[in-house]
């Protein structure tokens, strides 16, 4: 079985690639710790075959919104990443969604239609 993290960036908001950057790797840490205290089969088998991660694009907050409640129903790891405010963006602003690692299968029922970065 093949496992993925699947980060899920607001592209509404227009960041720099660098404030992107960050965003995803908040998504992707606390979202895999989550994982790991709450499913360490997924979490053992997604880093055991490489730690697969996908970044995907999601059309505004109220979309992340709608993805963590599709998540939470299949019992799959999801963390919502809001900025501190220190450089382009107002403090809270939500960015994006950490969700697993899970196996592909069940990611996919809530990630398939989301276009690539």
């Amino acid at each position: 079985m093949e496992y993925k993290l699947v980060v899920a960036v607001r592209h509404d908001l227009e960041m720099s690639k660098g404030k992107m950057a960050v965003q995803v790797a908040h998504a992707s840490v606390i979202s895999s710790m989550n994982c790991k205290a709450s499913n360490a089969k997924w979490f053992r088998s997604w880093y055991n075959e490489g730690q697969k991660k996908v970044v995907v694009k999601a059309d505004d907050v109220e979309m992340l919104k709608e993805l963590q409640e599709e998540a939470e129903k299949l019992n799959i790891s999801a963390a919502m990443i809001d900025d501190a405010g220190l450089t382009e963006l107002s403090p809270g602003t939500t960015t994006c969604l950490g969700l697993g690692p899970a196996p592909n299968s069940v990611i996919d029922q809530v990630t398939r239609n989301l276009k690539l970065w």
